[in-house]
């Protein structure tokens, strides 16, 4: 197998954009990956994109002729993907891009993610979310996902003494760290006051507590280290990609405090990349709930089980903390376009491995890792990258 860089990156603003198409989201994160990468179209061996649910949303599935039609490469005939796992779809999209160049079947892949969700009303956004769920068991009966996800914060205040306002103080946190970020949905700090006096959308969960709907997409470009060198001095390489599945039913898990898939991606990676939780310097995590989070960053070993509300709230995790996470403002703040967040948390990881990351910047940051999550913990996906 060969080692994997990153040697490009590029994103759209996240938030409700509604003077532009999915097309033109899929065109503005692509093209500003191949120009961050310096690279032509025509190297371009293939792409995966993903997407979880744009025949909904926008009416639009086949999504990988589309973009490479965007691109302006249609004449070459480049083999491209689209992928799907809810959340994770753009998680996944990197996971299959990476065994493909480190594998030897291509060199220079494009891997993205995109979603328009804001051309639908309120309503029909949850529906189509709830179909990430088991539609049968879940949805039909009338579960969201801010009620399976409450259903996990309820017991794990039961277990672990989890309090509303340890909740809240992952909104402020990543509502600050989104504050710096241009391309975040909202820019605002709020505090926890504010976060609790908000609506209830599912007890305990308020509405401050829960990601919003957002457009955007985002992109990255992949290619062997050796290859990589050709293009940029600033290499950062894949050291591991690891993806795990279990039940799609919250329902049907052996546990509610935790997302067994995501324990399972985690150890698959750290062995890989034969590192620990405490060599990671930042993550980003998938906090569609501010209770994900809490969950997150306890099934990645950062913090002791039940830990993870205490330490949130002590500042553990903050900018400036002993594991900063989500320094992008998360899901939470940059906003959550769910087929591109795993690709969005991968531009920030690189942003910040890079130094490039401005006024949030990790100082000394070598080693950084992703945590993409499809639905309530069906689908997980963690990768880990480091600077060479």
């Amino acid at each position: 197998m060969r080692d994997v860089a990153i040697i490009g990156i590029g994103m759209t603003e996240f938030g409700e954009l509604w003077e532009k198409s999915f097309r033109e989201l899929v065109a503005e994160a692509g093209v500003r990956a191949i120009m961050d990468a310096g690279i032509e179209g025509e190297e371009i061996d293939a792409m995966y994109i993903g997407g979880m649910s744009s025949g909904m949303f926008v009416g639009q599935e086949h999504v990988g002729p589309l973009a490479v039609e965007v691109a302006g490469l249609e004449d070459l005939h480049i083999p491209a993907t689209r992928v799907e796992g809810a959340c994770a779809s753009g998680g996944i999209a990197l996971h299959q891009g990476y065994i493909s160049v480190a594998s030897g079947m291509y060199d220079i892949v494009v891997v993205g993610g995109a979603e328009k969700m804001t051309d639908v009303a309120g309503g029909s956004a949850t529906n189509i979310l709830a179909s990430a769920s088991d539609r049968e068991w879940e949805a039909f009966f009338g579960a969201t996902f801010p009620g399976l996800y409450a259903l996990m914060a309820t017991y794990h205040m039961h277990k672990y003494g989890t309090t509303p306002e340890q909740l809240a103080s992952v909104a402020v946190k990543n509502h600050y760290n989104g504050s710096t970020n241009p391309k975040a949905q909202f820019k605002r700090k709020i505090t926890v006051e504010d976060v609790l006096k908000s609506p209830l959308v599912a007890d305990p969960l308020h509405l401050l507590d829960c990601s919003p709907v957002s457009d955007g997409a985002a992109a990255a470009i992949l290619a062997p280290v050796e290859v990589a060198k050709k293009y940029t001095d600033k290499l950062v390489r894949i050291k591991a990609s690891a993806m795990a599945c279990d039940t799609l039913s919250l329902h049907g898990r052996e546990r509610f405090d935790a997302l067994p898939a995501a324990i399972h991606a985690a150890k698959k990676a750290y062995e890989k990349a034969g590192v620990g939780p405490k060599d990671i310097d930042l993550a980003e995590v998938h906090d569609c709930f501010t209770i994900a989070e809490i969950i997150a960053i306890e099934d990645l070993g950062f913090v002791e089980r039940g830990r993870g509300g205490p330490a949130t709230e002590e500042g553990i995790t903050s900018l400036h903390g002993e594991i900063p996470v989500n320094t992008s403002g998360g899901l939470k703040s940059k906003g959550h376009p769910v087929g591109a967040t795993g690709i969005a948390q991968l531009n920030e990881i690189v942003l910040q491995l890079r130094g490039e990351a401005g006024e949030r910047q990790v100082k000394d940051a070598q080693i950084g890792l992703t945590h993409n999550v499809g639905g309530s913990g069906g689908t997980a996906v963690v990768n880990i990258m480091e600077v060479i």
